[in-house]
């Protein structure tokens, strides 16, 4: 059995149909789902116990990670999946990404599709670089679905209380522990509108610096990647030309996105759904005046 961890909060619009997608197809005891919805203003809580069979906590507070170690606490089996509740994932790509764990193989994580359909040229701009990034393609970071084994959980106490979850989680594992199953993709939805984007840009990169700072105090275990600050160029612009006016783009929502995250205090939500109003808002972090391919940065 696999224990699938669903932190929501105001999701009321997606948690039954991220559930019942996993759900379709399930062999009974296949899976044990615990949603955690915390802070909801909306119908969360009563949409996600409409489907049956799913462990739902109301718990008062916002706070993605809180919620995380909330579900983890009533979760009995592993290995464990870690689901954003505004995914639709069948669960033949969480049995792949089970299938391919073993002793070394702590951690899975599958493809990610960036679906820019309908975004604004700008939105569509910054991912045809950002979908380029090294970081990216083999981080497991901003793809909706992780699994770990019990071995690999085994390594932490619970999840930093801080905006950059998925973050932590890849610094927990090294190259040969943690494996990206080809076979299999997620498929997440960017932000509809430029504006949306930098809110997002802004959380993910205030996020990551908090995490980079506990780390180098010791206060959070992992080695956590450092940003790398040339990426954009030398990886993705200098080998496909074509792509300098993407580039450019790509460069002004980061510097946007750094000083804004220099200038504003931590979230203390981070998921994708719509967070207190705003349906496209994410994580965030930066250091101020950087301009860096952040690998956190691309939710």
């Amino acid at each position: 059995m696999t224990s699938v961890i669903i932190a929501a909060h105001d999701e009321g619009r997606t948690i039954q149909r991220c559930l019942e997608g996993l759900l379709e197809g399930a062999l009974p005891g296949e899976l044990e789902i615990v949603v955690a919805a915390n802070g909801c203003s909306d119908d969360t809580v009563e949409q996600a116990r409409r489907v049956p069979g799913v462990t739902v906590l109301d718990l008062p507070e916002p706070g993605k990670a809180a919620a995380i170690n909330a579900a983890e606490r009533v979760a009995l089996t592993f290995p464990r999946a870690y689901l954003d509740a505004d995914m639709t994932v069948p669960v033949e790509v969480g049995r792949a990404l089970v299938a391919a764990l073993d002793e070394t193989v702590q951690a899975a994580y599958p493809v990610r599709r960036i679906n820019t359909r309908g975004r604004p040229l700008g939105v569509r701009a910054y991912y045809a670089v950002n979908n380029r990034l090294p970081a990216v393609s083999e981080g497991m970071y901003g793809r909706g679905l992780m699994v770990v084994s019990e071995a690999g959980r085994a390594r932490f106490s619970t999840f930093p209380e801080m905006v950059a979850d998925d973050l932590f989680l890849d610094s927990q594992f090294g190259p040969d522990e943690k494996r990206l199953v080809t076979a299999v993709h997620t498929t997440v939805e960017p932000p509809h509108s430029n504006a949306a984007l930098l809110r997002r840009l802004t959380r993910v990169r205030r996020g990551n610096a908090d995490l980079r700072r506990a780390s180098a105090s010791d206060a959070v275990g992992g080695a956590v990647r450092s940003a790398s600050r040339w990426s954009w160029f030398t990886h993705v612009v200098l080998l496909r030309p074509w792509l300098a006016p993407a580039g450019v783009v790509y460069v002004v929502f980061t510097l946007i996105a750094e000083r804004r995250a220099a200038l504003t205090p931590a979230p203390r939500w981070t998921s994708t759904g719509q967070r207190g109003g705003d349906p496209d808002s994410g994580q965030g972090h930066a250091s101020p005046g950087r301009l860096d391919s952040d690998p956190g940065a691309e939710r």
